[in-house]
């Protein structure tokens, strides 16, 4: 259960974010950036994959940014 609110808590802020004028992208990518990993932090994820997630996190939002677009 707590892993599924979780994964919701990010997935809601990624959708919200993902919405950002990315015509400003590198701050944009920087602000969710700081959020995904204050996230991975609270909720105890490993330290050493944070960086991993991150990245993938943000790639996953380009996708919605993407479809949201369409």
């Amino acid at each position: 259960m707590a892993h599924r609110l979780r994964r919701a808590r990010l997935l809601e802020t990624v959708k919200r974010d993902a919405t950002i004028d990315w015509n400003l992208r590198e701050s944009a990518r920087a602000k969710m950036r700081v959020m995904v990993k204050r996230l991975l932090r609270k909720y105890g994820y490993p330290p050493d994959e944070q960086e991993h997630a991150t990245q993938l996190v943000l790639t996953q939002a380009e996708v919605v940014r993407e479809e949201c677009a369409a």
